[in-house]
């Protein structure tokens, strides 16, 4: 009888110390966001990034662009030119992403054939950007896990190319986000070493899988972790989406008039 209860005790105590000790192998999920925020990026950079976009006849459409992103604090600020071809020259692309929860980011996007500045409102961030495949929170966010938008549960570890990652999923906290954000569901590979994301899938409102994301060519640009590209595919409307970075410069500094709405009318 003692045999037995201490082999049931000893049972017992074995199966805790597998589950505490996975559960402390494991970020918490606050900790994965914070430090996909957190990981060094320059305190600006500037940067050639063309759009390949092919819908699902194989017809390709390519466009120019130089980006450009300062860091002001916790704030951030992105501006996007479009360079080419003729039919979308001139059009450019600006945002604000403050720290601050529960305070909208500011977004305008300059379309030269209106010779109109429009307002992004945040019931819009999750339209499509300009006919990519991503939406204007996905550029807003980049290769990071918005802070304040989804319930996060950390789902347990996965190799992505070779790398090590952790695998979180998202739900938006609320209804109205999720209509916002266009997203039901979001999971996301974020690599152990560089806190970068390395792949992510998306669903819609509806729960049907929406799109995936593939994050490639990940190396040290002057120091600094950079992804040269991405890939998208979204699984409705078989439309495609390449983003390729070059010429990319974390050292020479970004002017601040870089990011106002005359510099989006007036280009660079």
């Amino acid at each position: 009888m003692k045999t037995t209860y201490w082999f049931i005790a000893a049972s017992l105590l074995v199966a805790l110390f597998f589950q505490n000790g996975t559960a402390q192998n494991l970020p918490s999920a606050a900790t994965i966001v914070q430090k996909t925020h957190d990981r060094n990026d320059g305190d600006w950079v500037s940067q050639d990034l063309t759009f390949e976009l092919i819908d699902r006849r194989g017809k390709k459409r390519v466009n120019l662009t130089r980006s450009f992103r300062k860091d002001y604090g916790e704030e951030e600020r992105q501006s996007i030119f479009y360079q080419s071809p003729s039919n979308v020259k001139g059009t450019s692309f600006l945002t604000y992403d403050y720290p601050e929860n529960g305070r909208d980011d500011d977004q305008w996007l300059y379309l030269p054939a209106l010779r109109k500045t429009r307002r992004i409102s945040a019931s819009n961030k999750g339209d499509y950007f300009l006919g990519t495949d991503l939406t204007y929170e996905d550029i807003k966010l980049g290769p990071k896990l918005s802070r304040y938008d989804y319930h996060y549960t950390v789902t347990g570890t996965a190799e992505v190319d070779g790398h090590k990652t952790y695998l979180i999923e998202g739900i938006p906290k609320t209804e109205k986000l999720k209509k916002e954000l266009g997203y039901g569901k979001i999971q996301a590979w974020v690599d152990t070493d560089i806190w970068m994301i390395r792949k992510a899938e998306y669903w819609d409102v509806a729960g049907n899988h929406l799109k995936s994301l593939e994050v490639k060519d990940i190396e040290k640009i002057q120091g600094i972790w950079t992804a040269q590209n991405l890939y998208l595919i979204n699984h409705k409307t078989r439309h495609q989406t390449w983003l390729r970075f070059t010429n990319i410069d974390y050292k020479t500094i970004v002017e601040d008039d870089t990011f106002t709405e005359e510099a989006l009318v007036n280009g660079l």
